[in-house]
């Protein structure tokens, strides 16, 4: 059985995601698709729309096989490990023989040597880096340009300036991310990259077909309500989204965590705000500096007020969602997170994906584990913290949703 891995947050699943999870199956002809699936909190440093389980069940509507989580330790991360996290999953299952990613270039021929390159990230690359930075580029950016200078070096100026262009595209820098850590794990996993068509990765408003991005369904349910974001969905995505927010389940969104955020804010001295995961640069002086001269205690006025050139929303989000779940700098280090997940924590499956499971009890090389009482881990015990905090920022948070992460098995069909 030929299995294809993708790496998904389904935020919510929409038309978009349909038409990849399709063309990966035919661009690799497999037989099963296995997902990583982000859980609560995602990598934009956002809660998610709905909950992970409500999700992972619009990915088995549509046809996944097998849908993993994300741990919340790579999940809210810059693309190099939340990549890094995700590939890990595919390749410690040992039933997957291929990845397929969106990009904006729809072709590896420029990226995937690049990864390679990359992989064995030098002391040149990391100079390159820092000297962007203190240009005052973020980080996306300086890495973009720091990764197109040292491979375009040999080459004219043009295919220098050609491919930093290719990698500010949000996609493509990703997909470079999924295939560095390909060359970093020595996987076997082939990759396949199918093209974005019609909206962009973060394109507020929609576009005239029936493909919009999910910023702009976001935008559309949390202003307009869900009938109006009808038509950019399947239509078993809209019933799980009606039913979750008929339920007080959703949707979800950042200022519905603003009483525990500037709790934690208020709470916390500059020096104990430093020792969090993303505080970097005196960002702990700027938050509590910014707090002070809010003219609305909202999460967006905050990020607002914090937000500059060289700090994107995005980032300043991760920082915020550490600094809420206490994530600390000690503990989610690099030479930690490059060990790789604990485990493989399953969400759903089909009666494929049960065959999968099967295997996976010879193949894998992480515990695989469908409840959480059954393996004690540092990486699983945030998982569980994120999910209670999750559930407290619900419309109407219900004490079961709490501890759901115990008390509910995978989803089957």
């Amino acid at each position: 059985m030929k299995t294809v891995g993708i790496v998904v947050e389904y935020n919510p699943l929409h038309n978009g995601h349909v038409l990849h999870y399709r063309s990966s199956k035919e661009v690799s002809e497999a037989d099963a698709v296995v997902a990583v699936m982000s859980g609560p909190f995602l990598q934009r440093g956002e809660p998610a729309i709905a909950s992970k389980r409500a999700r992972a069940e619009m990915a088995l509507a549509m046809g996944v096989d097998l849908c993993l989580e994300l741990p919340v330790t790579y999940a809210v991360q810059p693309a190099e490990w939340f990549a890094f996290g995700a590939v890990a999953i595919l390749e410690a299952t040992g039933v997957v023989d291929c990845l397929s990613f969106g990009s904006e270039s729809g072709t590896l021929e420029q990226i995937l040597p690049l990864s390679r390159s990359l992989a064995n990230e030098s002391g040149e690359l990391r100079s390159e880096i820092e000297k962007r930075l203190r240009e005052g580029m973020n980080f996306p950016s300086a890495y973009g340009a720091a990764a197109a200078v040292l491979f375009g070096e040999s080459g004219p100026a043009t295919a220098t300036t050609e491919l930093q262009e290719l990698l500010t595209q949000p996609n493509n820098s990703l997909g470079l991310h999924y295939l560095i850590a390909l060359q970093r794990l020595g996987s076997r996993i082939t990759p396949y990259t199918i093209p974005r068509v019609s909206a962009h990765y973060h394109d507020p408003l929609p576009g005239t077909s029936s493909i919009a991005s999910a910023t702009a369904i976001r935008n559309i349910i949390l202003s307009q309500g869900l009938e109006a974001a009808r038509p950019y969905m399947p239509e078993f995505t809209y019933d799980i989204m009606e039913r979750e927010i008929k339920s007080g389940l959703a949707p979800v969104h950042w200022e519905q965590f603003r009483q525990p955020l500037f709790q934690a804010l208020l709470t916390h001295t500059p020096a104990e705000l430093e020792s969090f995961l993303e505080v970097t640069e005196g960002l702990e002086h700027r938050v509590q500096r910014s707090l002070s001269q809010l003219e609305q205690p909202t999460v967006d006025a905050l990020l607002e007020a914090l937000k500059t050139k060289r700090y994107t929303r995005t980032k300043l989000q991760r920082m915020l969602m550490h600094i809420m779940l206490n994530h600390d700098k000690a503990s989610m280090n690099r030479e930690e997170l490059a060990k790789g997940p604990g485990y493989i924590r399953v969400l759903g499956f089909s009666e494929t994906g049960r065959s999968l499971l099967k295997r996976m009890k010879r193949s894998a090389s992480l515990p695989v584990i469908h409840q959480p009482a059954k393996l004690e881990h540092p990486q699983l015990e945030r998982d569980l913290a994120a999910a209670a905090v999750y559930a407290n920022g619900q419309p109407r948070p219900q004490i079961g949703n709490y501890y759901s992460d115990y008390l509910l098995p995978p989803l089957t069909p």
